[in-house]
């Protein structure tokens, strides 16, 4: 794709990198095929190609408007173009760049400012998990549409001491995740427990940033990355622990890219540089001692698998994640269009309600056919949003595995 860039695109460092990236596209239009949003608004404009052109707009000079800003806001940024793309479009990049200079341009209406506001402050602050607490206790006579937002409080269990391990990784303390669903982590210190390793959280490390990240709030985002690498830093090079190990995809996603995020940043670019090779999915920590663990094991239930897309578009890690599934016993039941995302997307379910909830009811509508005892998965966001539209029970796969060793005849 040919481009010419105005002057002050020219000059800054992410208008040469988003000419870059647009340079590689062909318009070919694969990625129209498989984007969530095409094929529930059936809009151009609310395709890759599509928000491809209007950012190419942008950078030449044309004046964006609201209209630009609402179709790079319905992206969810599942990546799913780029598994589809025969360039090697990231596009994924290319849309952070174009949703921060067209914001840059674009002032908000006042409600859309307060709302991105109340959901990045409210879910990283100290006061979500009373909040939260207080909502489960009286979830039953709470309207349904806040009902489907606040999940059943699941009790996280005895953990064992981690100290008694020699092997011994972190996990990502997270913000929301522990308030929501407390028992995602009780369950993997449990798992990793099993197989001989210690599970601990680090001092000082929160959010991975990724929800600021997506609410306009980027440097905010960027001091939160630089806290997590600052407090994982000196654990990691005495030798303490061996790895971060992250139990939410979308945290993962996120955490992976540190290096491209603070890739301006001297000290920062090294070190984040050098983690991303110690940043694990918790299925890569498992899959070694699948056999050891599966003989721990009590008899799985019939399941459905929902890959988020941070799984299987960011990381690429569904193949490795359903290899795992099998070798622990689990009878996994393929479903259609397991490719798409689901509508959770971060806190995309509370912005674009209406998208998400036709991207849930279009992903259940094909799992529900295999008629699956449980639905798992390996994202607290999926786990929630696809809870809210089943009664199918929607957990992470961890604690499945968690309840079969506490099943098993002793």
């Amino acid at each position: 794709m040919q481009t010419h860039l105005v002057q002050w695109a020219r000059e800054r460092s992410a208008g040469l990198e988003a000419d870059a990236i647009l340079r590689r596209c062909v318009h070919c239009g694969f990625c129209t095929a498989t984007c969530p949003t095409y094929q529930v608004l059936g809009d151009e404009r609310d395709s890759p190609r599509g928000r491809i052109y209007l950012i190419k707009q942008v950078l030449e000079g044309a004046e964006p408007t609201a209209a630009t800003q609402q179709h790079l806001d319905r992206c969810l940024t599942c990546r799913n173009c780029e598994t589809t793309c025969p360039s090697g479009v990231q596009y994924g990049h290319l849309v952070d760049i174009g949703r921060a200079i067209v914001d840059e341009r674009v002032q908000r209406r006042w409600p859309d400012r307060l709302r991105r506001w109340l959901l990045r402050r409210g879910l990283t602050s100290p006061l979500f998990a009373p909040a939260m607490r207080v909502g489960q206790s009286v979830r039953t006579l709470l309207p349904q549409a806040l009902r489907r937002k606040v999940p059943a409080r699941r009790d996280a269990g005895v953990l064992p001491d981690p100290e008694r391990h020699a092997r011994q990784v972190l996990l990502l303390t997270g913000c929301v995740q522990p308030a929501m669903m407390p028992s995602i982590d009780a369950a993997t210190i449990r798992v990793l427990d099993a197989i001989g390793i210690g599970a601990r959280m680090a001092p000082g490390a929160g959010c991975c940033g990724a929800l600021s990240f997506h609410l306009d709030a980027q440097e905010d985002a960027l001091q939160q990355m630089r806290a997590n690498v600052d407090a994982w830093w000196p654990l990691l090079q005495d030798g303490a622990v061996e790895a971060i190990v992250i139990n939410a995809s979308g945290c993962g996603a996120t955490v992976r890219e540190y290096a491209h995020h603070l890739r301006h940043e001297p000290v920062y670019a090294a070190r984040a540089a050098e983690l991303a090779d110690r940043i694990k999915d918790v299925a890569e920590i498992v899959a070694p001692h699948a056999d050891r663990l599966a003989a721990q094991l009590g008899p799985a239930p019939r399941a459905a698998f929902h890959p988020p897309c941070t799984v299987q578009h960011w990381q690429g890690l569904r193949p490795l994640s359903e290899r795992l599934l099998a070798e622990l016993g689990f009878v996994l039941q393929p479903f259609g269009e397991s490719h798409l995302c689901c509508g959770s997307a971060g806190a995309y379910s509370v912005l674009q309600p209406e998208i998400s909830t036709r991207l849930r009811d279009r992903k259940l509508a094909e799992i529900s056919r295999t008629e699956p005892e449980v639905i798992v998965s390996s994202n607290m966001g999926c786990i929630g949003h696809l809870q809210s539209g089943t009664e199918v029970p929607v957990r992470h796969w961890v604690e499945v595995v968690d309840e079969r060793l506490s099943a098993r005849p002793r």
